[in-house]
């Protein structure tokens, strides 16, 4: 009967409308709840996996200035539980000039090892071979290359602000390199204003002979990173600054949560004016079956029949909606990227530009638990709805119903 009540007929066709868009309305905002929460949690995910793969999970310096004894902080270091590598590097920044175009870039200065030691960076080599990485070379950013049409082999020139004295002054030291390879991590930002040079020529280049002036920890387990800051610090001198990656991109992480969780709260109300749609037809449909109901009465259902039948109705357009919402949202979630392009391709204009939002691909991660959440909830909403019109249903009386027929 609850089934029946679904089917459209002359009469009814216009509660059958409304209930129709009910359905669509709670299919589009469980996909989209679906779709936008999977991308936010992507973007989290590829960011602090690559953050992470190119930043390491803890940074220290001495407020002094450079360090020489490097190599014995590297073995202390190394003697903290959780901690995998240290990598000592020369970082600063510096002018990178090809035919008179000029952009900021920070260079890093780190031996091929402790290079290949990261992941990220490793195997993100686009173009050139990391046996050329040794002397006057540089590894550039593949924007970087892009910008100024830089190949393997082609020279730029790096200007450091900290410079050499001659009788005019302080002037800022300029150095040739070739650049040796070309990296692309997917991330805007590195690939723009990121420059690695070998650890001996930054050395010289940069004025800190046989020392450096950063030191990395990688660490097994990011969350135990304030640990570790916490061990570091009593080994270090008192002008050692350390922070871990949740100081260093605390604010970022926290506003990535804060939008994350608005978005889901705005997004639900989709689902709630969906269900608003279902308590609107829902009573529509019990006015027009008020001499149905009488009848049912008369003929021995109970209340309790009458409730089940109409709960049953509004639920399962609310049920069916949820599930259709669900396998649409996974099925777009699982494709993004694919669709992403297909639409750029469809009407000629960027979508997703990787110089706003940092990375070179729309990401998506589905995470289970918060699908099934979703769907829970639009469910739950939406057998809240089919309560008060069922109630009605099961209250009319039926010698009142009868009456005015």
């Amino acid at each position: 009967m609850a089934f029946r009540y679904l089917r459209s007929r002359k009469a009814e066709g216009f509660v059958s409308v409304i209930a129709g868009f009910s359905f669509l309305g709670i299919m589009l905002g469980v996909a989209t709840l679906i779709i936008v929460m999977s991308v936010m949690n992507g973007f989290r995910a590829e960011l602090i996996g690559r953050i992470l793969g190119l930043n390491g999970h803890i940074t220290m310096y001495d407020t002094m200035g450079h360090f020489k004894n490097y190599a014995e902080i590297q073995q202390k270091m190394m003697t903290i539980e959780g901690v995998e590598r240290a990598i000592p590097m020369v970082e600063r920044q510096s002018l990178l000039s090809v035919g008179g175009l000029s952009t900021g870039v920070l260079v890093r200065g780190l031996s091929t090892e402790d290079f290949k030691s990261k992941p990220t960076l490793a195997e993100s080599l686009v173009a050139g071979d990391l046996a050329d990485f040794y002397n006057d070379t540089v590894i550039i950013g593949s924007e970087i290359a892009k910008r100024y049409r830089l190949q393997i082999g082609d020279q730029v020139q790096l200007l450091s602000p900290q410079g050499k004295s001659s009788p005019f002054g302080s002037l800022p030291r300029k150095g040739t390199f070739t650049v040796a390879a070309v990296f692309d991590v997917e991330m805007y930002e590195y690939n723009n204003g990121f420059v690695f040079m070998p650890i001996d020529m930054a050395q010289r280049f940069y004025q800190m002979p046989q020392a450096v002036n950063v030191m990395e920890l990688f660490v097994n387990d990011p969350n135990i990173s304030s640990e570790v800051v916490e061990a570091a610090k009593q080994v270090l001198p008192s002008t050692f600054h350390v922070s871990d990656w949740k100081a260093t991109n605390g604010s970022f992480f926290n506003a990535l949560q804060v939008e994350r969780n608005v978005m889901f709260l705005i997004l639900t109300l989709i689902i709630i004016v969906a269900a608003f749609n279902i308590i609107s037809s829902m009573i529509m449909l019990v006015k027009d079956k008020g001499r149905d109901i009488a009848i049912l009465r008369t003929m021995g259902a109970t209340r309790r029949s009458i409730l089940k039948v109409f709960i049953l109705t509004g639920a399962f357009i609310g049920f069916v909606g949820t599930a259709v919402g669900a396998a649409l949202g996974i099925a777009f979630a699982l494709n993004i990227e694919a669709i992403r392009r297909w639409l750029e391709g469809l009407t000629g204009t960027e979508l997703f530009s990787a110089e706003i939002y940092f990375l070179s691909k729309l990401p998506a991660l589905i995470e289970w638990n918060e699908v099934i959440v979703v769907v829970a909830m639009a469910m739950g909403i939406s057998l809240l709805a089919t309560l008060y019109p069922a109630w009605r249903a099961a209250r009319l009386d039926p010698v009142e119903a009868l009456r005015y027929e």
